[in-house]
C-alpha cells in the first residue's frame, strides 16, 4: 500500500497491512480533518517508509495529551499522526492519502456519541460511543504485532 500528500513531495509505503483501522467520529477529529470523521490505519512506525520532507505539528487532543501530526510543509496535507498512547511507535496513517483508500475500510467506528446524524456506517462494522477494548476487537495477529512494536520501542 502506497500513498502521499497532494503535491507529491511526500510519498510513503506501508511495509505490511495495517494492524487495525479506526473511523473516529469525535468532534476533535471532525474539526481537525474538516470532515465527518477521521479514518486512520494503524501501523508500526518502523513499517512505514516515508520519503520527502515531513513537518511534525503538535496539536491538542480531547485526552489532554495532544497528538503529533506529520504534514507536508508544502501542501500542508496531514499524512499520519502519533497519539500519546503509542507515541512514535505507531503511525495512524490517514487512509484518504493512500493511492487506493478503498483497500482500507474501517474495522471499527469509535466515539459515535458525536457522530453526525447523517453518517450511516455499515451495520456490519462494530460501533462504540467511546473507545473500545483492544483485546476484545483486534485480531490475535494484530495484537501480537502491537506487543512486538511496544517491545521494540521501549526495549
Amino acid at each position: 500500500m502506497e500513498g502521499g500528500c497532494t503535491c507529491g513531495a511526500i510519498r510513503y509505503r506501508l511495509q505490511d497491512r495495517p494492524m487495525f483501522v479506526h473511523a473516529c467520529h469525535c468532534s476533535w477529529c471532525q474539526r481537525e480533518t474538516g470532515s465527518a470523521f477521521a479514518l486512520n490505519a494503524i501501523i508500526e512506525r518502523d513499517r512505514l517508509e516515508v520519503t520527502g520532507p515531513v513537518e511534525m505539528v503538535r496539536l491538542p487532543s480531547a485526552s489532554g495529551q495532544g497528538q503529533e501530526i506529520a504534514r507536508c510543509p508544502t501542501c500542508r496535507v496531514a499524512v499520519f499522526s502519533h497519539y500519546a498512547g503509542a507515541g512514535r511507535a505507531a503511525a495512524f496513517v490517514r487512509v484518504g492519502t493512500l493511492d487506493h483508500p478503498e483497500t482500507c475500510p474501517p474495522d471499527v467506528h469509535i466515539f459515535t456519541s458525536t457522530r453526525l446524524p447523517w453518517v450511516a456506517p455499515d451495520p456490519r462494522v462494530p460501533e462504540f460511543e467511546g473507545y473500545y477494548s483492544l483485546r476484545d476487537l483486534w485480531p490475535p495477529a494484530s495484537q501480537e504485532r502491537r506487543q512486538a512494536m511496544k517491545a521494540r520501542f521501549t526495549g
